[in-house]
């Protein structure tokens, strides 16, 4: 599953989906805009992104393998 730094913000679709699964993040996202300057915003989401993919597994599709005793 994505996480809401994984979605395409430029993609009105992607944007709607990414709004669907995560409402109160978004919300929160919306008022954030609207307090602090572009610039600002900016950073703080990159830097968001970049602890949300430090925190996420690295192997999103996991290859199942069978272990012998």
């Amino acid at each position: 599953m994505k996480s809401f730094y994984d979605f395409n913000t430029d993609s009105p679709k992607e944007r709607t989906e990414r709004n669907k699964l995560y409402p109160e993040l978004a919300s929160f996202h919306i008022a954030l805009r609207e307090e602090l300057s572009e610039e600002e915003y900016q950073q703080f989401y990159k830097a968001e992104k970049e602890i949300s993919q430090r925190y996420m597994p690295q192997n999103q599709n996991p290859t199942h393998k069978w272990i012998s005793a």
